[in-house]
């Protein structure tokens, strides 16, 4: 038997995004054990609410990721509406859904030119990230914003999107969507690909129930999930939704899937654009949440279902606002992927979970 040593991997590595940090028990070259380690850039955001009134907390929210930015922006403000008993306008929830789903397509092309970063191939992260400046430029056009929107409030939303626009962002996506499946094809048809992914980091489909795995990370492992599946919003007037999912359960599996979900949120925005009423974007908000009352939501992020929690206190400063994100729920997953792999493999087990540590540690 070798000497077993612990390595400490990260918070800063060459090809890892994100500032995780993981102690690793090694015996030569073989990951026996990982444990991360949580706290690195604790920012303290949820104590904000005793500090900032619901409204304001809103733009606290967005900043919690620059890349789930619109995603929990919405969350947080569906959460905020239940809480106070607002119906939002039918409008206004296409609008949120279209615009979420344009941040689940800039997501996921952000992450496949990280991957291939990853393994190399320089020339394709380029590619994507060429994609994703296309998806920048939309959400600047119809917000104002390319990384943190600020169009979601209590109520509604900031902005309308006019019909000419939403044919825009057709004419724009269906040209993303044929390079995107391009880009797909040519990486994970690689032989270099297919050989560092195949059968590594493993977890089964029984493993992943029992951990409470979410999002494409979940659903590799053939766990039928999606919170889009519930309905809510304007998610339940889409004509036929079926999440994506592979029975392999490796890491070349967590890519497929990954990458399969950008051309269905494609048609997801498609359909709804088609369909969206017209009304008001907005209604007025008044008043505060009552005192002891409690509101819950789940939203499907790029990453997996994040659960929102708030509880008023009869004034406009919340007593609670509590999130519960997607990588801090796989963790526990990441861990088990980790085991038993080289540690050669770690950086590229990390980077198919894609974790975010923005919002894990927040």
């Amino acid at each position: 038997m070798g000497k077993k040593s612990i390595i400490p991997f990260g918070p800063q590595h060459p090809v890892l995004p994100e500032p995780i940090h993981l102690d690793l028990v090694v015996e030569d070259e073989v990951v026996l054990e990982a444990t991360p380690q949580i706290g690195f850039i604790h920012r303290g955001l949820e104590r904000l609410v005793q500090t900032k009134d619901y409204n304001q907390f809103i733009y606290v929210a967005e900043r919690i990721c620059g890349i789930c930015a619109f995603g929990h922006s919405m969350g947080y403000a569906e959460t905020i509406e239940r809480l106070m008993g607002v119906e939002v306008p039918k409008r206004a929830e296409y609008l949120r859904v279209i615009w979420h789903e344009l941040s689940r397509v800039h997501s996921h092309i952000l992450w496949l030119g990280l991957a291939a970063d990853a393994f190399g191939h320089e020339a394709l992260f380029m590619h994507c990230w060429r994609l994703r400046e296309r998806v920048l430029d939309l959400f600047e056009k119809t917000t104002g914003g390319r990384v943190i929107f600020s169009v979601v409030k209590v109520g509604g939303v900031q902005r309308d999107i006019d019909k000419s626009m939403l044919s825009e962002f057709l004419h724009v996506l269906d040209g993303i969507k044929d390079e995107y499946e391009q880009i797909c094809k040519a990486f994970l048809d690689e032989p270099s690909v297919r050989n560092r992914t195949y059968g590594v980091g493993v977890i089964p489909h029984e493993e992943a129930l029992s951990l409470s795995m979410v999002g494409p990370f979940a659903r590799a492992s053939a766990v039928n999930y999606d919170v889009r599946m519930l309905g809510n919003g304007a998610y339940g007037d889409l004509s036929d939704f079926r999440p994506i999912l592979s029975d392999n359960c490796d890491c070349y599996a967590r890519m497929e899937v990954r990458a399969a979900e950008v051309p269905q949120s494609i048609e997801i925005i498609r359909e709804l654009a088609s369909k969206i009423p017209d009304g008001d974007i907005a209604v007025p908000v008044k008043g505060s949440p009552a005192i002891g009352s409690e509101a819950c939501n789940v939203l499907e992020q790029p990453r997996g279902e994040c659960y929102y929690f708030a509880k008023g206190n009869g004034t406009k400063y919340l007593d609670r606002m509590r999130m519960r994100t997607p990588t801090s729920q796989n963790l526990a997953g990441m861990a088990v992927a980790l085991k038993g792999c080289d540690v050669a493999d770690v950086n590229m087990i990390v980077l198919t979970i894609d974790p975010c540590i923005s919002c894990t540690e927040r």
